[in-house]
């Protein structure tokens, strides 16, 4: 398991609330389990291992903001 990761804000502080913590930790070990069972799966089915890790590159540089297009 790694170390605890540190979460930053907008602003370049860090997130306090223990729960907002909860959430984002949870998600992230959640990501972490899907995205290693789904690389470990294509490697055994025969997708090479670049192949697999420039698709998983690609999705998350597609993603796009839930801010995006919405005024401040």
């Amino acid at each position: 398991m790694e170390s605890q990761k540190l979460w930053v804000q907008e602003d370049g502080q860090p997130v306090s609330c223990q729960e907002k913590l909860r959430v984002l930790d949870e998600n992230w070990l959640e990501v972490q389990e899907i995205l290693r069972d789904a690389f470990e799966d294509a490697v055994l089915m025969g997708v090479s291992e670049q192949g697999m890790r420039t698709r998983l590159t690609d999705l998350v540089a597609s993603l796009t903001s839930p801010h995006q297009g919405k005024k401040a």
